[in-house]
């Protein structure tokens, strides 16, 4: 039995796995190593596959050297949507380092062998409560559906247009430190307070040891407020996954 195959429709096929799969080395949670690289690649051919068939066949590249240009331009393509969309999910995770900043839980980091880096406790804690909304809410599909139309916008076979990519990295920059800060900000403020209300008790009163109660105080405030933070952070990522959609689809030129 011979099994025949369209040269151009399986190099634009396995061009369009190259991009998904950087784009998956580099997205949280899909980098993280607790995703075994089978399961990458088999999403990878999944993903591609149904952006082929639904898709009409670009031009494709014809000789060896343009097929080796065309897989590193779609391997820096698939890294840059990758890590606009990571620092918009990354949002979430900043927010509980500023936390733990202004909670004074920034000492006692840990290193975290999945990410590979060193991470604060409610650092780790909003990392993985913004991984198990992202998928509870279904904003999993909202991203990788944002991923999939950017093959609409900027087929395998096109390059892609550089001059306006500096300002989207920047915007997605900025957004995702104002999207931490808004996120952290209230329970910043509550923090600061307690710290100006515990540093005026020790001028009321000297005899008492301010830090035996500064440490409990603050502790107990932080889990309260945080709490208090839970029911807003699915809207939170909801917004964060829209933004990321957003993001790739700017950095394609679709915006």
């Amino acid at each position: 039995m011979t099994v025949a195959l369209a040269g151009d429709a399986l190099t634009a096929y396995l061009l369009a796995a190259v991009r998904i799969i950087a784009w998956l080395v580099v997205v949280p949670p899909f980098s993280s190593k607790a995703v075994p690289n089978t399961v990458k690649m088999v999403l990878a051919l999944g993903l591609a596959f149904g952006v082929s068939s639904a898709n009409a066949p670009p031009a494709v590249p014809q000789t060896a050297a343009a097929l080796v240009v065309a897989v590193v331009t779609q391997t820096l393509i698939g890294a840059a949507l990758g890590f606009v969309t990571y620092l918009m999910l990354a949002a979430v995770a900043a927010a509980g380092t500023l936390i733990d900043v202004f909670g004074g839980f920034s000492l006692p980091q840990a290193f975290d062998p999945l990410g590979m880096n060193m991470n604060t406790v409610f650092g780790k804690f909003h990392q993985m409560l913004a991984t198990v909304l992202l998928f509870t809410t279904n904003c999993h599909l909202l991203v990788i559906g944002g991923l999939m139309r950017t093959f609409h916008f900027l087929p395998v076979g096109q390059a892609p247009s550089l001059p306006h990519n500096a300002d989207v990295l920047s915007t997605a920059f900025s957004l995702m430190f104002i999207s931490a800060v808004q996120i952290a900000l209230p329970m910043i403020a509550v923090l600061f307070v307690a710290d100006l209300g515990l540093a005026l008790l020790t001028k009321v009163a000297p005899q008492l040891n301010a830090i035996n109660v500064m440490f409990p105080a603050k502790i107990g405030l932080v889990l309260l407020v945080i709490g208090l933070s839970f029911p807003v952070l699915p809207i939170a990522v909801e917004r964060l996954s829209k933004l990321a959609t957003q993001a790739m689809a700017a950095l394609v030129g679709a915006g």
